[in-house]
């Protein structure tokens, strides 16, 4: 009797560890750009879209923004209480058609205005310098998974 109980504990256990592991292996909204993949906070209402990443102090490297849009346009961005640069990536049909790398927080209340030159209909954020470091550049591919 002891022995078929223990069994029956052991697959009882077996079962609880295949549940956990899916339970926290849910899909997370991501983008995938070169080989990196990013964990996406979504950005859907205009709200959401107005305070962007300045609701943060700062990301982790493997975090970023992702502004969706209803139609492809020329969309404009601006660094208000922004704590930390950025580079903004702008993507049309899962391919990046603008960059804008390195922009800085703004300094004594100036707010200039990013703009892509090519209709987006998503922007990415994510921090400084990494468009760089992954090579991300106009014509990249870029993998969305929401």
């Amino acid at each position: 009797m002891k022995i078929p109980l223990f069994i029956l504990s052991i697959i009882i256990v077996i079962i609880l560890i295949f549940i956990k592991t899916d339970y926290l292996n849910v899909n997370l909204p991501n983008a995938e750009i070169n080989n990196h993949v990013f964990s996406l906070y979504l950005a859907t209402t205009p709200k959401d879209q107005e305070i962007g990443l300045a609701k943060f102090n700062k990301i982790n490297t493997n975090q970023g923004m992702l502004f969706i849009f209803q139609k492809a346009d020329l969309y404009s961005f601006w660094m208000k209480n922004m704590h930390f640069p950025i580079d903004i990536i702008f993507v049309n049909k899962n391919k990046v058609v603008d960059i804008f790398k390195k922009v800085p927080v703004s300094k004594n209340g100036v707010l200039p205005v990013y703009t892509t030159h090519a209709k987006a209909d998503k922007v990415l954020e994510i921090n400084s310098g990494l468009c760089d470091k992954y090579k991300i550049k106009i014509g990249s591919n870029i993998k969305i998974n929401l």
